[in-house]
């Protein structure tokens, strides 16, 4: 989809991929504690999910919780995955109203069952939307995602009931999170640090990458629409030459 910037047109990725950094930053330079900043970046996610809605965007993808964090102070991680239950329950009716389908990536297994069981409840009210995926990733790691589908296609060979000679790329990446979707266009990191960290390992082999110092309870939608405009001046090859890139019908 193409929009306007200041008169001029560029074009919108259709999907979009967003680590969700510096909420403990934010509060700590404020003297807050650090759940505070996180209660904050959900007014990010909801001007996020806004701006790319609005925007003609197809399907948001947010880290919100890796299989890393666990790392974390316990006291912090109980504020997040509260946090996280308080959001499915409160953002239900928006998403619904919006045309937006909900999905939750990741294990699920140590979500403990109250909070899996809101997961799967939003999942189901919101799965008629067909405005915009938007998926969050929770208690998720490309690396994981990545075991999984390597122990699923072992126990198929296992049983006779896959060749091994048969798994190619296609194979493995009709297995993994988010398949049915577009790869990543766009992947956006707030908060200043420039790396994937173990997001998506597989799905962010070509998309864009793009790094802002902002921290994520200040990312607004002005913020987001720098973030379009920056890949817009981007030329994707995927292998190519430019030339042939230009060559190409819409390159």
């Amino acid at each position: 989809m193409t929009i306007e910037q200041g008169g001029t047109p560029f074009q919108v990725p259709r999907h979009v991929a967003v680590i969700m950094d510096g909420n403990g930053r934010w509060a700590s330079a404020r003297r807050l504690p650090r759940i505070e900043g996180h209660r904050r970046g959900i007014e990010a996610v909801r001007a996020t999910v806004k701006g790319c809605g609005e925007a003609g965007v197809e399907a948001l993808t947010l880290f919100a919780f890796s299989s890393e964090n666990w790392r974390r102070p316990a006291g912090e991680v109980r504020s997040l995955m509260g946090l996280f239950r308080f959001l499915l329950e409160r953002e239900l009716d928006g998403l619904r109203r919006n045309g937006v389908s909900l999905r939750v990536i990741g294990d699920r297994s140590g979500l403990g069952e109250d909070l899996a069981s809101h997961i799967d409840a939003a999942e189901r009210a919101t799965r008629d939307g067909d405005r915009m995926t938007l998926t969050i990733a929770a208690n998720y790691g490309g690396r994981w995602d990545l075991a999984r589908v390597s122990r699923e296609l072992a126990r198929e060979v296992a049983a006779g009931r896959l060749d091994p000679e048969a798994i190619d790329e296609t194979t493995l990446r009709s297995r993994l999170a988010l398949a049915d979707l577009p790869e990543p266009d766009l992947f956006i990191r707030t908060g200043g640090e420039q790396r994937v960290s173990n997001f998506l390992m597989w799905q962010l082999a070509y998309t864009e990458l793009y790094f802002t110092p902002t921290l994520w309870p200040d990312f607004d939608q002005e913020a987001l629409q720098e973030a379009f405009w920056s890949y817009s001046k981007r030329q994707r090859r995927f292998g190519r030459t430019g030339e042939q890139v230009h060559a190409s019908p819409g390159g």
